[in-house]
């Protein structure tokens, strides 16, 4: 069965990305982990917000670039306002939620549909829809950013069970299913 999956690098202080979308800073503790390249192996869909699909990719320009350090192939369905006038290679372009998961879920068969960018991931777990939260916590402090749940909802807050924690060489690996 395909599973809904957020998986995401943070600071210890809780952003996923820098001021104003900056991912530079994460570049630097790219390293081993094989936990990662389970998540990788996992992904059969990514459903992407459009700020993360146009973002600020720390491998940018090198044979790097993309998901999981451009080793990832695959469907991405882009959730967005504003879908572009020409096709583009490998993505799909959603401006509903629910069709995005469908189109995803479709894509992803029997693997995870991936949710990468801050506010989808909101949108979903809002919607009861991730079944597992997986966090690769960095040594670092950065301040200020894109928080990892800016407007969580207080009233209805999101229970998680822990269920696995690892260490590659820079970062701690968190893995939390979703309690319904």
């Amino acid at each position: 069965m395909t599973r809904i999956v957020y998986p995401a690098a943070m600071s210890l202080d809780g952003f996923i990305a820098g001021p104003g979308g900056d991912m530079s800073w994460l570049a630097a503790y790219f390293g081993p982990n094989p936990d990662g390249d389970e998540l990788m192996q996992r992904a059969g869909a990514l459903l992407v917000g459009r700020r993360t699909y146009d973002g600020d990719d720390p491998n940018k320009g090198t044979d790097k670039e993309g998901a999981y350090g451009g080793r990832w192939e695959g469907t991405q369905v882009v959730l967005t306002h504003r879908p572009p006038a020409e096709p583009v290679a490998g993505c799909v372009f959603a401006t509903d939620l629910d069709e995005a998961v469908r189109v995803a879920r479709e894509a992803a068969g029997e693997r995870d549909v991936q949710v990468l960018g801050a506010d989808v991931a909101r949108q979903c777990l809002r919607r009861g829809l991730v079944d597992e939260v997986v966090m690769a916590v960095v040594p670092v402090l950065l301040g200020s950013g894109v928080r990892m749940f800016e407007d969580a909802d207080k009233d209805a807050p999101v229970e998680l069970r822990p269920t696995r924690v690892s260490r590659a060489d820079t970062t701690t690996n968190l893995w939390f299913d979703v309690v319904r």
